[in-house]
């Protein structure tokens, strides 16, 4: 019976002079730890979850957020919950009501009428910059992102054809060699799948395929105005599509987050 005694105190001599220290079960010095992701990246993938799900149309405007269910979802702390909420609040993607949490943001009619002004602002400043710099390789990667696009289409998966046709315009604003254009133009475009989840007639296309098409050959031909011509005609006819009328739809947050 004296022997755990001893090697207690065994333990006990091993540790540094004025210190204690608990001497744990051998089967707590077994048990595995689980490595806690870097809250860094733990708030990153909140926020792309959320901003990927608006860009979607999966999360549609006036979409509570819990802070309780992110918690859940992402087994993050409330602290890191309310950091990203406060970013996406910051770029227009949730509205943070006082003692009611976080929606995702529903545009007003006014807001979407300035939303297309800037955004044809912004884009014909874009795509006359890419006409002037994109190179062949860049040409091709478009038209690879355009071959992507039709497939969407034509399998009629309206999720994916969103989320390419805003990618689509994300990167002309690469192209464009402006990182201030292309930080406006997310803004922007994040801000414009909110007005389509909202206003959208079900059904429209959020961009025309075509249209795309004949923006990537003014803009391998290098034709400026050409292109800044047709991109205001297509923002136009995407304004036109969206009808100032709320679609409504109540998944749950962890599907419409792509998480269940």
């Amino acid at each position: 019976m004296a022997r755990p005694a001893v090697r207690r105190a065994a333990a006990a001599r091993a540790t540094p002079a004025g210190k204690t220290t608990a001497v744990r079960s051998p089967r707590a010095a077994r048990a595995p730890v689980a490595a806690a992701a870097p809250p860094g990246d733990v708030e990153q993938r909140i926020y792309d979850s959320v901003f990927e799900g608006v860009m979607g149309h999966r999360l549609p405007p006036g979409t509570k957020l819990p802070e309780q269910a992110l918690c859940a979802l992402f087994e993050a702390s409330r602290s890191t919950v309310r950091k990203v909420l406060q970013r996406l609040a910051h770029d227009h993607i949730v509205e943070l009501r006082p003692n009611k949490g976080a929606i995702v943001a529903s545009p007003t009619p006014e807001e979407t009428r300035q939303i297309f002004e800037a955004r044809r602002a912004v884009e014909a400043a874009i795509v006359r910059l890419a006409a002037r710099h994109a190179t062949r390789e860049d040409v091709a990667d478009l038209r690879r992102q355009l071959a992507r696009e039709h497939e969407a289409v034509h399998r009629f998966d309206q999720p994916a054809w969103s989320r390419l046709a805003s990618t689509f315009h994300l990167r002309l604003a690469q192209l464009a060699r402006n990182p201030i254009l292309e930080r406006y133009l997310v803004e922007l475009v994040s801000r414009c799948s909110l007005i389509v989840a909202l206003y959208e007639a079900p059904g429209n296309a959020s961009c025309e395929h075509d249209e795309h098409g004949a923006l990537v050959d003014c803009i391998a031909r290098g034709d400026a105005e050409g292109a800044v011509r047709l991109m205001g005609d297509h923002l136009t006819t995407l304004e036109r599509h969206v009808e100032l009328r709320q679609h409504t739809a109540s998944p749950s947050l962890g599907r419409m987050l792509g998480l269940a």
